[in-house]
C-alpha cells in the first residue's frame, strides 16, 4: 500500500518531450510499462538524479486511470486510437531500431538509428545528389525520444545493415 493509502500503485515520474521543452508529471500507476502503453508519446524517468531533482518541483500528481479531463486525456486518446492499427508496438522493446524518413516536401532522406528509449542514436542524412552527411546525438541541441509504440513508424524500419551501409559511405558533419 502506497502513503495514499491504494494498493499496488506507485508514482513514477512521466516526461512528454516535445523538443524544445517538456511537460512533467508524477503519475500513480501500477508500473511504468503500464503508463506507455496507456499513454502516447510520454516516458517514466527513472535516473535517479532527475528524479531527486523532480522532488523539489511542484509537479500536478495524476492517477492514470483518473476520469477524462485530466493531462494525460489526449495522450491516451492518441495511443488508444494506435492500438488497433497494424504495427502498433512492434519496434517497443528493441535494443536498436533503425528507420527510413523523408518529410513531406523535404528532398532529403533520413537514415536514423535509435536506441531503446526511443531516442536517435547516429543518423545518415542523405541529399538529393546522394551525398551523404553523418551525425551522433553529440551534434543535436535536441533529441526528444520517438515513440516507438507508434505504428507509423513500423514501415519506415530498415535493416541494420542498410544503415550500416550508408553510415560506413557518409562523411561526418564537420567536414562539410
Amino acid at each position: 500500500m502506497n502513503h495514499l493509502g491504494e494498493v499496488g500503485k506507485t508514482r513514477h515520474l512521466v516526461l512528454h518531450d516535445y523538443g524544445m521543452g517538456g511537460l512533467w508529471w508524477w503519475v500513480w500507476a501500477e508500473s511504468a510499462e503500464e503508463i506507455v502503453l496507456a499513454c502516447a508519446e510520454v516516458e517514466v524517468v527513472t535516473a535517479p538524479e532527475a528524479v531527486e531533482r523532480a522532488e523539489t518541483w511542484a509537479l500536478e500528481e495524476v492517477h492514470l486511470d483518473a476520469p477524462d479531463p485530466n493531462p494525460l486525456s489526449g495522450l491516451r486518446a492518441q495511443r488508444e486510437a494506435q492500438r488497433g492499427q497494424p504495427g502498433f508496438g512492434v519496434l517497443a522493446g528493441r535494443d536498436r531500431v533503425y528507420l527510413r524518413c523523408q518529410e513531406d516536401g523535404d528532398e532529403a532522406v533520413y537514415l536514423m538509428e535509435f536506441g531503446p528509449d526511443g531516442r536517435r542514436l547516429r543518423q545518415v542524412e542523405v541529399g538529393p545528389d546522394g551525398g551523404a552527411v553523418k551525425t551522433t546525438e553529440e551534434d543535436w541541441p535536441f533529441n526528444p525520444p520517438f515513440d516507438l509504440y507508434d505504428p507509423q513508424y513500423a514501415s519506415l524500419e530498415i535493416d541494420s545493415t542498410d544503415f550500416e551501409d550508408a553510415w560506413h559511405r557518409a562523411r561526418p558533419e564537420s567536414q562539410g
